[in-house]
């Protein structure tokens, strides 16, 4: 298995990071997980911002899974996709981190930064 396959893993690993740090930041009571999303949704602070980085890395996960995908299948060179599904994953770590302390500009420019290597990604497939 190539690194960025490894890479894709470790992506949706950083999803259910999150998840555990806007749950376990909330301290969710057992009860709430009858209705978790709703428990989510009144989460105050950073456990808040954790559980907003949670959905984003929800949306920013798939793209990413398609992108590794066509440039493997395009046998694009290994240790370019691999650079690029490292620095994705990288760079979702410091998404979240600056998510997590609150930093929207910084969270911004970061997040264009890994959706710059979705698109190198796709276009090392063409």
């Amino acid at each position: 298995m190539t690194i960025a396959y490894w890479c894709v893993l470790a992506a949706a690993a950083l999803i259910y990071i999150a998840t555990g740090l806007a749950k376990g930041g909330g301290r969710m009571p057992p009860k709430a997980n009858h209705y978790p999303r709703e428990w989510l949704d009144k989460l105050q602070g950073w456990p808040k911002r954790a559980h907003y980085a949670q959905q984003n890395s929800f949306e920013a996960f798939p793209i990413f899974a398609a992108a590794v995908i066509v440039a493997e299948l395009a046998h694009a060179p290994q240790g370019r996709i691999d650079t690029l599904a490292l620095s994705f994953v990288g760079l979702r770590v410091v998404y979240l981190i600056l998510y997590l302390a609150d930093l929207a500009h910084p969270r911004t420019l970061v997040w264009f930064g890994s959706m710059a290597c979705v698109i190198w990604l796709f276009v090392l497939g063409a």
